[in-house]
């Protein structure tokens, strides 16, 4: 069965960056187009970025454009989102997914991780 497992996560200030990483396993990447979504305490989760199946296409929610930059490598199975100059409204759950299109409703995904938590804070 397939699984997704997300790292990378941690305390920063803001203005630092982090990487965050998936790691599929029972699967192969690249038959999947890939998602990265996040939630803060109390709110629903929202959509930050997808991929397509080979990383030729990618698009972001508005807001994170120029900050945030979603890749992939289907030689390690990996999926990737650079996060630069972090917010203290950036803070949240970050989520992988896995869906057979790359669409921004998470209603599109079938596997899911179980997160990674992002603190930006002074």
């Amino acid at each position: 069965q397939v699984q997704l497992v997300e790292s990378g996560g941690g305390l920063v200030q803001p203005g630092d960056s982090l990487r965050l990483s998936c790691a599929v396993s029972g699967g192969t990447a690249s038959n999947y187009a890939m998602g990265w979504f996040r939630q803060a305490p109390g709110k629903e989760r929202e959509f930050v970025a997808t991929i397509n199946w080979t990383g030729s296409t990618t698009d972001y929610v508005d807001s994170l454009k120029g900050r945030f930059t979603i890749s992939r490598d289907n030689a390690k199975n990996t999926v990737y989102l650079q996060m630069n100059s972090l917010k203290p409204e950036d803070t949240a759950v970050y989520y992988c997914a896995a869906a057979s299109f790359p669409f921004r409703s998470l209603k599109g995904y079938t596997y899911w991780g179980q997160g990674t938590q992002v603190t930006v804070s002074s």
